[in-house]
Order: structure tokens, then C-alpha cells, then sequence
């Protein structure tokens, strides 16, 4: 069931049972009113109407046997519209309006009632009510009867004025009123605040699951749903980003397929175009054989560090890169890859500075000498792509802090401000400029896979750099 289905059924029930409550409620005034007419009748009313008779009673109670006394009571009775019964302390009748009942017998425990409430409660279905009240011998003096009055209800009924049921009814049903517009209001304000809010929220799921995150999530309050909204946007906003980054990535493998796939090519076609020269007998001489068969070698390097950048970067996205470091003196080996490095360097027409074999802090670390081959000549080569005939490559090594850190600086171009936060990416190849075209050169794999062999031998890498004076990257491996 849903909330709003929920809320609406809710609100019809409520509504259902305060129309109930107010009905009943009406009714159960109406009948508490109905019933308590008994209990309007008023003892001072009788007392006023039965005064007379007593009072006559109680002076003439000695001359009742004479006939004008008699008719003289019976004429005043008359006269109050209240029938007189006059009884002895034996339950003789002494005087009635009815003269035919005098000397009869009355039962005085079911005749008498002096409380008016009671004899109100005897009453069938006759309109008046008999109440008892003694008959005294002077104001001191002992009884000496009972008078019975038969009194009509009307004559002392005193009628309650209707301004306190008015009253009633009016709380009651404004109270109901009130209550009736708050749910209303209370409705309204759910839906607007709470329905609603969520109906959009809804909308906006399902617009993100369609794949359209431009839309922004905007609400203009600063409540929990507000809260809500702003989590809901910025969770939007995560998704168009890395939505954005999968794609780059898609874009960038499918490029970096698309480059080393020409990139191998390229040599594979050389180095086959020379094996048939080889073949066909071209090289008439030992010195043109080997000529050709250093041509093919360095296509076959350059073959062999495309493979194996691939292969890196496969084990990279599966986050097991190959790195097995063994215990070693750094001197030596360090040595022995930085020869061939400054053959390159200076082939290339720049000026090599590199560290003598004396200046080679010789210290025991933990590497993987193939990897840290990789990274050495991973970042020259960089250094080569953003330098030009007479600069400068400069390599040195010197221990700092219980590292054994290594530099590779180079006086060429530099970084472009905005190409650093970049760097380290994985396909990011920089933007290349008018005048040199080689930045864009390789697959953008190179510094990604040197951060990963660094960091996998529990060391870190860092560049510094400014435009137009050059570049310089460091690597440090921790000491043994």
C-alpha cells in the first residue's frame, strides 16, 4: 500500500469516527438532559404550596372533627390545586379532598415519602407525585400526624434554562469543526511537505536510472527532506562523474588498443621487411648483416617494451602487479642500468649527467631490478619526449632519511600547470604543443606503471616541475 493510499484511508477513519463521537456525544446530552427533568423539581416550590395547609393543619387539628374546619382545608386545598390526605400517627385517614376515604387505612411505610426526589421515583405514569410531610403540635410540640399532598409535577418542576446544552453542543461541535480543518490542514501539508517531495524524488530515481544525470535535484528548504534532496543530487552528480570517467577510460582503452596495435606494427613490418631483404641476399657483406640485424633488434626492443607495458597495465587493473624484490647491493646495479641510458641520451644529441660508480650510494634494498629498470627507463624516456638537442638529462642518487633516493631531471619544456594533478593517470598523455608534437607520443601507460612498481617496493614517487625550465621526478626505495 502506498503512503499517500495509506494516509488517505487514514484520514477518512478519523474523519468517520470524530462524526461518531460528535453524534454520539450530542445524544448522550440530549438524553442525560431528557432525564434529568426529575431531577428539576424544586423542594422550595412545594414547600411554598403546601404551607398553607400545614399551617391549617396544625392550628385546627384539635376542631378537625367540626364540618366547617374540614371544608374550610378541603376549600384552601382547592384552591392550591393539591389533593390532602390527612392521616393519624396510626394510619387513620383524618381529612381528605376525597371525603370518601376518610376512616380508612393506610399503609405508612409505603404511603409516606418525605424525600421529594423519592417520591418523584414512585411516580407511574400519573402526572403528579405525592410527598409527606408531618404534622406538628405547635412549633416545639411532638407530631401528631402526616399530611400527604398530592402535587401535579408541573406546579414544581422548575425548568432548567437550555444554555448550558446550548453551550455543550456548541464546544462540541466547533471543537469537531476545528478538529476537521486541522486534519485538512494537516493533509495538505503531508502532501505538500512529504508526498510530494517523495513523488519528485521518485522521478528523479528513475530519470538517474534512465541514464540522465543533467537534470540537477534542487528543493528550497532546509528541513530532512531538503537533506535528503542535497544527498540525492550529490549522489547524481558522484554517478555523472564516474559515468564520465568510465567512458574516458572505454575511450582511452579503446585508443591505447588502437596505438600499440600501430605501434606494433610498425616495427613487426620493419623488422619483417628486413628478414626478407636477408633473405633475398641484399646484404652482400658481414658489416651490412649486422647493420640490419641491429635495425631489427631495436624494433624488437621497441616491441618487446610495448608487450610488456601492456601486460603491466593489465596486471595493474587486476591489481596484481608482478613485482619480486630481492635483497641486493644497489651499487652495482644501478650501474648497469644506467649505461646503455646515457648511450641513448647522447645518441639523442643532449648532454648527459649521471652519477659516477663512486657516487652510487652502495647500500642493501629490496628491489626488483627488472621493474626498477622499468621505471628508470620509463622516466627517461619521458624526459626524451619533452626535450630538445642540447639540453640537459641529469641523473643522480644520494640516501635521505633512510631512503635510497634516485632523481631524473631534465631541462626541457615542463609541465603545463594544468597537466599536473594528471600525471600519474593511466592514458594521459598531456596535450602536445605546435612546436613539438612527441608528448602525445606512446600509450600515456608509463608513469601510471612506474607509481605502481614504486609504491608495490613500499617506496613513493613525486615530480616537481615549471614550464619552459624543465622537469625533475624522484623515487625513493627504502634501505634494508
Amino acid at each position: 500500500m502506498s503512503l499517500n493510499t495509506w494516509f488517505r484511508r487514514w484520514l477518512l477513519t478519523t474523519l468517520s469516527l470524530l462524526i461518531i463521537i460528535s453524534i454520539l456525544a450530542l445524544a448522550l446530552i440530549l438524553f442525560q438532559n431528557r432525564n434529568s427533568e426529575q431531577s428539576n423539581l424544586c423542594l422550595n416550590q412545594v414547600r411554598l404550596k403546601v404551607n398553607p395547609l400545614l399551617l391549617a393543619l396544625e392550628q385546627n387539628h384539635q376542631h378537625l372533627d367540626k364540618q366547617t374546619t374540614r371544608e374550610d382545608i378541603r376549600s384552601i386545598a382547592r384552591e392550591s390545586g393539591i389533593l390532602l390526605t390527612y392521616v393519624n400517627l396510626d394510619g387513620t385517614v383524618a381529612l381528605s379532598s376525597d371525603p370518601t376515604s376518610e376512616g380508612t387505612q393506610v399503609n405508612l411505610r409505603s404511603s409516606l415519602h418525605y424525600d421529594l426526589h423519592h417520591a418523584a421515583q414512585t411516580v407511574d405514569d400519573s402526572e403528579s407525585l405525592d410527598i409527606a410531610f408531618p404534622v406538628m403540635d405547635g412549633p416545639v410540640g411532638s407530631q401528631i400526624g402526616n399530611a400527604i399532598f398530592s402535587i401535579p409535577q408541573a406546579m414544581v418542576t422548575v425548568q432548567k434554562p437550555m444554555t448550558f446544552t446550548v453551550i455543550w453542543i456548541s464546544v462540541l461541535l466547533l471543537l469537531s469543526l476545528i478538529l476537521g480543518l486541522f486534519l485538512f490542514w494537516l493533509k495538505r501539508i503531508l502532501e505538500k511537505q512529504l508526498l510530494s517531495p517523495i513523488h519528485h524524488l521518485k522521478l528523479h530515481a528513475e530519470s538517474i536510472i534512465k541514464g540522465n544525470y543533467d537534470d540537477q535535484i534542487q528543493y528550497n528548504r532546509t528541513d530532512e527532506m531538503g537533506g535528503l534532496y542535497a544527498m540525492l543530487d550529490l549522489m547524481r552528480t558522484e554517478i555523472k562523474h564516474m559515468n564520465e570517467l568510465r567512458i574516458q577510460q572505454e575511450q582511452a582503452q579503446k585508443e591505447l588498443i588502437t596505438n600499440i596495435s600501430h605501434d606494433i606494427k610498425t616495427p613487426i613490418t620493419t623488422i619483417k621487411a628486413y628478414i626478407e631483404a636477408i633473405e633475398e641476399g641484399l646484404c652482400n657483406d658481414q658489416e651490412t648483416l649486422m647493420e640490419y640485424m641491429r635495425v631489427m633488434r631495436t624494433h624488437t626492443d621497441k616491441t618487446a617494451r610495448l608487450v610488456e607495458d601492456l601486460l603491466v597495465h593489465a596486471l595493474q587493473e587486476l591489481g596484481q602487479i608482478s613485482v619480486e624484490p630481492r635483497e641486493m647491493y644497489i651499487g652495482p646495479v644501478l650501474e648497469a642500468m644506467l649505461k646503455p641510458i646515457e648511450h641513448v641520451v647522447v645518441t639523442k644529441g643532449l648532454i648527459y649527467d649521471g652519477p659516477h660508480s663512486n657516487h652510487i650510494p652502495n647500500v642493501l634494498v629490496a628491489i626488483d631490478p627488472i621493474r626498477i629498470e622499468q621505471v628508470i627507463s620509463n622516466l627517461v624516456a619521458n624526459a626524451l619526449k619533452h626535450t630538445a638537442p642540447g639540453d640537459t638529462i641529469r641523473i643522480a642518487t644520494e640516501l635521505e632519511s633512510g631512503y635510497l633516493k634516485v632523481t631524473i631531471a631534465d631541462s626541457g619544456q615542463g609541465i603545463r600547470v594544468q597537466d599536473m594533478p594528471f600525471v600519474f593517470q593511466r592514458y594521459f598523455r598531456g596535450q602536445a604543443s605546435h612546436a613539438d608534437q612527441r608528448v602525445q607520443e606512446g600509450t600515456g601507460l608509463g608513469l601510471s606503471i612506474c607509481q605502481s612498481i614504486i609504491e608495490a617496493h613500499g617506496g613513493r614517487i613525486s615530480f616537481t616541475s615549471k614550464e619552459g625550465e624543465g622537469t625533475t621526478f624522484q623515487f625513493y626505495l627504502p634501505i634494508c
